[in-house]
């Protein structure tokens, strides 16, 4: 799958992690966003680990343990599992940090509306609100820089 072109939605919201200490930030996250997208029928979110290339011969265990953790379908389909060189992630996007998770607002065909970065914080999903309010119908923003990763859909 290429992204950002496989998102799904009118207004994308990514959070990507870097390590599996992650997750309990990324799930901070999740009611949050369940919410707003009940309220927002044009809103999909992603949960986008990523995991260096080193440990690309180690995916069918590294997937099926994940699929195993995860179980339930609908995350199952909002996870996308980067495998690869980083950079072609943390590039493009302007990741400087990989010490928490990052968070974007993603549009078609591509365009970052809104970043952040850290699990749930109330004043970072004020300004994610904000910008989901805004970004509904506005068109622009900017792109991410040449580069953008292809990643395959995993688990499944």
């Amino acid at each position: 799958m290429a992204l950002p072109d496989a998102f799904e939605g009118e207004r994308n919201v990514v959070l990507v992690a870097f390590l599996r200490r992650h997750q309990p930030l990324v799930d901070s996250w999740v009611p949050w966003l369940e919410d707003e997208a009940r309220r927002d029928p044009g809103l999909r979110f992603y949960e986008l680990p990523t995991i260096a290339r080193r440990w690309a011969p180690l995916r069918p265990f590294i997937d099926g343990g994940m699929a195993s953790a995860i179980g339930d379908p609908a995350v199952l389909q909002r996870t996308v599992t980067v495998y690869g060189d980083l950079g072609r992630v943390t590039g493009p996007l302007g990741i400087t940090d990989r010490s928490t998770i990052a968070l974007f607002l993603v549009e078609p065909p591509g365009w970052v509306r809104w970043s952040g970065s850290a699990g749930f914080d109330p004043g970072v999903a004020s300004g994610l609100a904000r910008a989901l309010a805004t970004s509904r119908g506005v068109k622009g923003g900017r792109r991410p820089r040449p580069g953008r990763a292809a990643a395959p859909r995993s688990p499944r």
